[in-house]
């Protein structure tokens, strides 16, 4: 039986079981007038029934589907032909991925695969039982369960209190999902990072001034020692951020102020849209127009008054950068200026202060925590754009502040790294991994010292 079958089937089985539990609380209570009896809603009866009867079946489908393969897989390398029933190792891993193409019908016709034909069709075999075998366990449980959890249905039943804490256990379960998600990204990237500072100092990645990480694979093999110093690419990083962050913060602070103070409802009706579909932009789309548009418009420019402006210059990335960034930090400060109690322009109206006047000495003062949070909040993101800076900016490491000149980032030196068959074990790979934690160790900072001040403000004001 193939899985999609198997989900309808239990769906309809949990379905049936809701019902009948629910009709059946409503028997017990005496019919649809005297539910006031049962001590929960005939609904939550219906759930507790569902529930039981949908938990063991889905725990059994998440067993099968975790460890079914590699016990299939390892009958099959019992039963494998004689002439690879004794190796191991990456030859072995060689075999079984030639099994399971076979499987899959892709195979190529090769002498090996004509002769792990017959291991390819046990595990076929294999797979056709297992999926008989899980549909008869999770059918078989399902009704169980709804049989047990139906039996003890009472007027004096607690059902809600067992959903709701069913519930409880879910909501627990999804928050430490993400939380150990987080963790192992960050454990992942710790232990490669550790690899790479074991080959390079700390301090020279840190505080070294040339970026050039090219090394020899081969002992016999001529080739660059390589250079980590990353001070380049963090101080391409901060110009191209800094750029993006002088087109953004006042545009989308002067949007945010005009929208929430001087816009009419139509108006703002009509804006606010526009923004929000702005922010839903693919950033590829944004790398494609400050590559194809900004940059020679800049270059131009830059030629008609005589000075010389690179083809990639941060000027141009960070631009695009700041026009992207332009709705989340309008979108952010409207929200908190919005939420500044309307009694403050009162008062400063009453006592003959203008509008402009109340905006600039009463609400924006009053605001001023939450705009620098979800200013933070906007400098995390413009460090941590990929594609924009991928596609538009320089991939030379330049220690300069010039804005007309190329530089690159620490995203662009990732995405350099790490594309293609790259060896795992060279410091060149490894050296993405540690410019990942130094930009997720910035990002992380600035995100906690945003909600900090988010969270003062919002202690202040609400």
């Amino acid at each position: 039986m193939r899985l999609p079958t198997l989900l309808l089937i239990l769906g309809a089985l949990v379905f049936a079981t809701f019902v009948l539990a629910r009709r059946r609380a409503i028997s017990m209570a005496g019919g649809q007038r005297h539910i006031s009896a049962l001590h929960s809603l005939p609904s939550h009866y219906g759930c507790f029934a569902a529930m039981w009867a949908a938990g063991p079946a889905l725990l059994l489908l998440l067993l099968w589907v975790a460890g079914s393969d590699p016990v299939l897989m390892a009958r099959v390398v019992e039963a494998l032909p004689e002439p690879y029933r004794s190796i191991d190792g990456p030859r072995l891993g060689l075999v079984v991925n030639d099994v399971r193409t076979l499987a899959a019908g892709r195979g190529t016709g090769t002498a090996q695969q004509l002769a792990l034909q017959p291991s390819a069709d046990l595990y076929l075999a294999l797979q056709e039982s297992a999926r008989w075998l899980l549909a008869i366990s999770a059918i078989a449980s399902a009704l169980a369960g709804g049989v047990l959890a139906g039996r003890r249905i009472s007027p004096r039943f607690r059902a809600r209190n067992h959903v709701e804490a069913l519930i409880r256990l879910v909501l627990v379960a999804a928050s430490t999902v993400a939380i150990f998600t987080t963790v192992g990204i960050l454990l992942s990237v710790v232990f490669e990072a550790a690899r790479f500072f074991a080959r390079v100092p700390f301090q020279e990645f840190l505080f070294g001034l040339q970026w050039s990480p090219q090394t020899a694979i081969r002992p016999d093999q001529v080739g660059s020692s390589g250079a980590f110093g990353a001070v380049p690419l963090f101080a391409g990083t901060v110009l191209i951020s800094a750029i993006a962050m002088l087109v953004a913060v006042p545009l989308g602070l002067m949007i945010a102020i005009y929208l929430s103070e001087y816009a009419a409802p139509r108006v703002r009706s009509f804006v606010k849209p526009v923004l929000e579909i702005l922010a839903g932009i693919p950033t590829v789309v944004y790398g494609y127009f400050a590559a194809i548009t900004v940059a020679p418009l800049l270059r131009e420019a830059g030629a008609a008054l005589g000075l010389d402006v690179a083809s990639e210059s941060a000027l141009g990335v960070g631009l695009v950068m700041g026009v992207m960034i332009i709705p989340f930090v309008s979108s952010l400060s409207d929200d908190v200026i919005n939420a500044v109690p309307q009694s403050l322009r009162d008062g400063s109206l009453a006592l003959g202060a203008t509008v402009s006047e109340t905006i600039r000495r009463v609400v924006v003062p009053a605001a001023l925590p939450g705009i620098v949070g979800g200013v933070l909040l906007a400098v995390s993101r413009a460090i941590g754009e990929t594609m924009i800076v991928v596609m538009a900016a320089g991939l030379s490491a330049r220690l300069t502040a010039n804005p007309l000149e190329a530089v690159t980032t620490v995203t662009v030196q990732i995405a350099t790294l790490l594309v293609g068959d790259q060896e795992f074990d060279s410091p060149k790979t490894l050296a993405a991994f540690a410019l990942g934690l130094v930009l997720f160790a910035v990002t992380l900072l600035l995100n906690v010292i945003a909600l900090r001040v988010v969270r003062r403000y919002r202690e202040q004001y609400e």
